[in-house]
């Protein structure tokens, strides 16, 4: 993945470039990510190469990437295949609202490609964008929510859908599944709670109620 951060101790945005793999042997290891090592631009700020980690280590790193007792103001696309993924991302990838934004591109090609039956996450494409746009307190959320509005504005366009998880359903609704899988879910809500006992999906004024979301791309009929 390629992380847009403040590293700590750092005044200045960097663009952070990750590879990871999962092998039985430190030469299986290092032999899966030499093409990376061989390839990777000249002089950069940070580097390190096959550093063992474990699940202790990565909660740690998430817990410092994702503060407690901060305010934020996630959004994520799906971009659409054959985009010029560079010139849309750039804006995302190259600023930032605070030092504790990081926004990240997560390319699914070729897991994008395979048929996956019965998959919750049946929306998908080759390339991912999220942003998790953090500030400490109350007075930064209009520059916060400024921010990430502007960007999503620009790239909705090239987006075939979200991620559930990780979008504020009161700002905006689009795709979060494929057709046929977002149909199997709202006919099993209706059929299983017909009532609306368990609680929805709470988007602007709970309007989609126990019918579900629309599940349509932004600005479509």
């Amino acid at each position: 993945m390629m992380i847009s951060t403040y590293p700590p101790g750092m005044d200045k945005l960097h663009i952070l470039v990750m590879f990871i793999t999962f092998k039985d042997s430190a030469d299986s290891a290092q032999q899966a990510l030499m093409p990376a090592e061989d390839s990777f631009p000249s002089n950069p700020v940070l580097h390190w190469f096959c550093q063992e980690t474990d699940l202790e280590k990565e909660y740690a790193g998430q817990a410092h990437a994702n503060p407690a007792g901060h305010r934020y103001h996630c959004e994520n696309a799906f971009l659409r295949d054959g985009e010029d993924i560079v010139s849309v991302i750039e804006k995302a990838m190259t600023t930032s609202p605070s030092k504790e934004t990081y926004t990240f591109w997560y390319p699914f090609y070729p897991w994008s490609k395979r048929s996956l039956p019965d998959m919750a996450l049946s929306l998908r494409a080759d390339n991912y964008i999220a942003m998790y746009t953090i500030c400490k307190d109350e007075a930064s959320d209009a520059k916060c929510q400024t921010w990430t509005g502007e960007i999503m504005d620009d790239m909705k366009k090239y987006s075939v859908g979200s991620y559930l998880g990780d979008i504020d359903l009161q700002i905006r609704t689009t795709k979060f599944w494929g057709d046929e899988q977002g149909a199997r879910l709202v006919k099993i809500r209706r059929r299983w709670d017909p009532n609306g006992i368990i609680c929805g999906y709470l988007d602007a004024d709970d309007r989609s109620g126990v019918a579900g979301l629309d599940n349509r791309l932004d600005g479509t009929d």
